[in-house]
């Protein structure tokens, strides 16, 4: 295992998850001078774990249901990795509704896996699309900047 070697491993629908992960690879490699991988779940459901330090997990959500591939990731031995989780969602960018949307989306789903060592989670928005036309983008790369360059700063410690 790399010294400080971090996967960003992501499952994406509309593409908000994926341009929120590597918005947070590029944090992590320019300002924390971190090795970064970034795996799309979808192309690979099963990546090398044992090569990283630092795993970031993140997801989309769809009918109040987190992608299925994220959630099946954090069920492997994280024990010995620093682990943060994100997830996307057009609740956690709507005014009034981020509180509900990070108790629904992180912290009830991070009860299921108590034994991983989660140094930070977040929620950031998404987008809505209706046969093919986008209804809703409230996606802040800016909010995603900001937790990278905390996050950084944990996996650096």
């Amino acid at each position: 295992m790399a010294q400080n070697r971090t996967l960003i491993a992501y499952e994406t629908k509309l593409g908000a998850t994926e341009e929120a992960a590597k918005k947070i690879a590029g944090v992590l490699c320019s300002k924390h001078h971190l090795e970064v991988d970034l795996v799309n779940l979808k192309k690979d459901a099963a990546p090398d774990l044992a090569l990283y330090r630092n795993v970031v997990v993140g997801a989309g959500v769809r009918g109040g249901r987190i992608y299925g591939r994220a959630l099946k990731l954090l069920k492997n031995d994280l024990n010995a990795k620093r682990v943060a989780f994100f997830v996307c969602c057009s609740w956690a960018g709507t005014p009034g509704s981020y509180d509900n949307a990070k108790a629904q989306f992180i912290e009830k789903t991070l009860t299921k896996f108590p034994q991983l060592s989660v140094v930070d989670a977040e929620a950031f928005g998404g987008r809505i699309r209706y046969f093919g036309k986008t209804m809703l983008d409230n996606t802040d790369l800016s909010k995603v900047e900001a937790w990278a360059e905390e996050l950084g700063k944990k996996f650096t410690q």
